[in-house]
């Protein structure tokens, strides 16, 4: 099968340091090509992947200085897939929605896979005006916003099962990792680990949009002999940083997606302890994989009782539950489904 995988060019695929979606295009992408199919990726130029590369930017935008200006980019990027559209069989977007007239005439074979909030009220004329393009989302929880918009599925996220080794979690400590912002829940994080008198090390990036606050709500709180940040880290770290951890906290506060951080610690059999928010009653088995919190003095039992989970056993369901193996079953179904043949395909209002 010819398939156009479609990447944001914020990171690369995968991302050098910091970048869920394009971590999951990568490991999709890489999937595919081992199976036999003819992929072509859309993506930054300084992406790894196993697919053909076609890149409208030379380097992942956010770590390149002065390219500050990602709709100009994706425009280009959306025009360059128009152009050669009719070479695939089926064209897989994580654009969220900037393709959406571009690629109208084609919604039959267009795939677009939403890993964003959609909790926002600027996105309901966009869903309105274009019914026919087909969407999956990431959990079912994400759908809530939009529960009669075109949902095709809902795949869940994936990640190669040999990227994260198993560890002992005898660094002692307590884990976060992620974006340093509001919704992310690092002030509970860090209470959670004091009021528990647990170490705590958070290896997060600061964007710009997000410095005031670390400066004014989240810095003050680092002077603690108890907290630790050690600063935005790539994936050969991850697996030592999430395997030594005695658990994960995940103390969101917003509705999130997926959250594949939980399934970065669990691949490192370290349990998750995450509020009762969006995706996570989908993704952590309470008990199992970790414990599902609804406040602060659960969180903190849940920290005491976590020694008690089976590493191993957390492991295992990350191997049946969330690897790209499984991930590229699903997507494989669907475009399975969606496939046309060459004759019944509307090509005419596409710019050859």
């Amino acid at each position: 099968m010819k398939i156009a995988q479609i990447a944001p060019l914020t990171e690369s695929c995968p991302p050098r340091l910091y970048g869920g979606t394009e971590r999951v295009v990568a490991s999709l992408t890489d999937e595919l090509v081992r199976r036999g199919h003819d992929v072509t990726l859309f993506a930054s130029g300084d992406s790894r992947t196993l697919a053909k590369l076609d890149a409208p930017c030379e380097r992942a935008l956010r770590l390149t200085p002065g390219s500050h200006d990602a709709v100009a980019y994706t425009t280009v990027l959306v025009g360059r897939i128009a152009r050669r559209a009719r070479e695939f069989d089926i064209l897989h977007f994580h654009l969220d929605h900037a393709h959406f007239p571009a690629m109208l005439p084609l919604a039959g074979r267009v795939l677009t896979t939403q890993h964003g909030r959609l909790d926002l009220p600027n996105l309901r004329p966009i869903f309105r005006e274009f019914p026919e393009m087909g969407m999956v989302s990431i959990s079912e929880a994400q759908r809530k916003p939009f529960p009669r918009a075109n949902w095709i599925a809902t795949v869940h996220n994936g990640i190669p099962a040999d990227l994260h080794k198993p560890g002992t979690g005898r660094g002692g400590y307590l884990a976060f990792l992620g974006r340093i912002c509001v919704e992310k829940g690092i002030e509970r994080a860090v209470a959670i680990a004091r009021s528990a008198g647990e170490p705590l090390k958070i290896a997060a990036k600061v964007d710009r949009n997000d410095r005031a606050y670390y400066d004014e709500s989240v810095a003050p709180l680092l002077n603690d002999s108890l907290v630790t940040m050690v600063g935005e880290i790539g994936e050969r770290e991850k697996t030592g940083f999430l395997g030594d951890a005695r658990a994960l906290l995940f103390p969101i506060d917003w509705p999130e997606p997926f959250g594949l951080v939980m399934i970065e610690a669990m691949a490192c059999g370290t349990p998750v302890i995450a509020w009762r928010n969006g995706s996570v009653p989908e993704i952590v088995e309470h008990g199992v994989t970790g414990f599902i919190v609804d406040s602060l003095d659960e969180a903190i039992a849940a920290v005491r009782a976590v020694d008690r989970l089976d590493r191993a056993t957390v492991r295992r369901r990350f191997e049946a539950r969330f690897t790209s193996a499984r991930m590229a079953d699903d997507y494989l179904r669907l475009y399975e489904a969606a496939r046309r043949p060459p004759a019944a395909r509307d090509d005419a209002n596409v710019v050859a």
